[in-house]
């Protein structure tokens, strides 16, 4: 079996909010091979630049565009061909765009293998250790409290034990921020996780005295306060908050994560596959392990996203809970032809091979940047 075809589809809303939220677009990579096999895989990141990245000519050894490199390639052999990419971009790439194009064409090569030898990829990843998540439902902070603390109740109507509200407008005014918390709090009760994500805004002080006022709220987590490469100041807040605190999602190598680990001393390490790739993210959850560390995954953005999320979760022994986002964009909610299962606040493993979700054509066409 040979690679035939490496194509990255960019997806867009007609209206994009100016709002840190992912789930407005989405790039989507199609491996398509000799055998009439096809891989899908997904990147979070900036879908002109990855696209870029995948279609862009030969310049020389290290400088090549990823297509070029696996056309004619064998896609089963993933770990060879994420060493080939690395080796090939090593002038320009090493770390972000560059990794999570390399991310999402390694989903896609994970997807072909099992969809090749029958088997879902989890099995390929060592077998599952379980056959479903728990999911937190993740939402954006709405611009009042009374439209946070409904969603709040939404979340807890349809299910989920978890709640997580994140970036604007917190952050700006701790008398604001205290009200949003305070609010949400007695919208969910006592027994559901409440996930705060700062959206990056924070100093060190700043997020060792919002976590003191925040402990008679007993958040599950902190998430993001700072910017992520203050991995001295992570170490601070890790050091001085009594709350666990999580970050990793603008991470893409194992460097990076070794950083945020050991010098930032974080105790939730999240994991975009979007921007990791399978082959990554094993290692990096197998370095959590060693360091004592539990796994959450990120995800704002396709079904693509939660089922390759999925299956890596339930294939390590670190794994926590499961992000699961839950903004209403049509491209997040409808892409997938037959979605992952949510039930009961549980996200439930595909049973066909590969990923187990496959996109709409339909959707793709219409939302199809061209």
């Amino acid at each position: 079996m040979k690679i035939t075809d490496v194509e990255a589809f960019y997806l867009r809303l007609p209206e994009i909010q100016a709002r840190t939220d992912s789930s407005q677009d989405a790039l989507l990579i199609k491996i398509t091979t000799d055998s009439g096999l096809v891989g899908w895989g997904e990147v979070d990141g900036s879908p002109y630049v990855t696209k870029a990245i995948i279609d862009a000519p030969y310049s020389h050894t290290m400088v090549t565009g990823l297509k070029s490199l696996l056309i004619g390639e064998n896609p089963l052999e993933t770990g060879r061909l994420w060493s080939k990419m690395h080796r090939a971009t090593i002038y320009y790439g090493r770390n972000g765009a560059v990794i999570q194009a390399m991310a999402g064409i390694d989903i896609a090569l994970w997807d072909l293998k099992g969809k090749a030898l029958g088997r879902p990829i989890v099995d390929l990843l060592g077998g599952a250790l379980r056959d479903r998540m728990r999911v937190y439902s993740s939402n954006m902070f709405q611009f009042s409290i009374e439209a946070t603390v409904a969603r709040a109740r939404h979340a807890v109507d349809t299910g989920h034990t978890g709640v997580k509200f994140g970036w604007e407008p917190f952050g700006q005014s701790e008398a604001q921020d205290l009200r949003y918390v305070e609010a949400i709090r007695r919208a969910v009760g006592d027994d559901v996780d409440f996930m705060l994500d700062v959206g990056l805004v924070w100093d060190a002080k700043t997020t060792i005295r919002r976590a003191q006022l925040f402990e008679p709220y007993r958040l599950f987590w902190i998430e993001e306060p700072l910017h992520p490469d203050d991995y001295a100041g992570y170490g601070k807040v890790s050091r001085a908050c009594t709350q666990h605190i999580a970050a990793g999602e603008e991470e893409c190598t194992m460097v990076g994560f070794e950083r945020l680990i050991d010098e930032g001393g974080i105790d939730v390490v999240q994991i975009d596959v979007t921007r990791t790739g399978f082959t990554q993210a094993i290692q990096i959850a197998d370095l959590a392990r060693r360091r004592g560390r539990k796994v959450c995954n990120h995800n704002f953005t396709t079904d693509i996203n939660t089922a390759a999320s999925l299956h890596f979760l339930c294939a390590i022994e670190n794994a926590l809970v499961m992000e699961y986002c839950v903004e209403p964009g049509e491209i997040s909610r409808s892409l997938a032809v037959e979605p992952v299962r949510i039930v009961d606040g549980h996200a439930h493993l595909p049973p066909g091979p590969g990923l187990g979700v496959e996109p709409r054509a339909d959707i793709i066409e219409r939302y199809l940047v061209r």
